[in-house]
């Protein structure tokens, strides 16, 4: 399934990774599982913070995904499902069938 994952990183954990060269070990180990579609990084509510679109076809590789960054990193994750166009038209199309 299509997922947003939001990880907003502890500054602080976050500083100490990239002193100590770390960060970029955790954020590769987490790509090797989630092979994101598209990632981007930026500053939200003075956070460091990484968005990606992942397919997650396991639920079981949540755990993996994201104990990383809580274990690492002290972020505070979501993953939510989410859809694109034509996925909801699809969908909204099968609702109506049904309804």
């Amino acid at each position: 399934m299509r997922c947003m994952m939001r990880a907003h990183l502890d500054v602080g954990a976050s500083n100490l990774a990239i002193r100590n060269g770390s960060l970029k070990g955790i954020i590769e180990r987490v790509f090797a599982v989630a092979k994101p579609e598209a990632a981007y990084f930026f500053v939200e509510s003075g956070h460091r913070t990484m968005l990606a679109v992942l397919d997650i076809a396991d639920p079981s590789l949540i755990p993996q995904i994201a104990e990383p960054l809580f274990q690492d990193l002290d972020a505070d994750v979501t993953i939510l499902p989410v859809m694109i166009s034509p996925e909801l038209e699809q969908g909204l199309a099968s609702w109506v069938k049904a309804a």
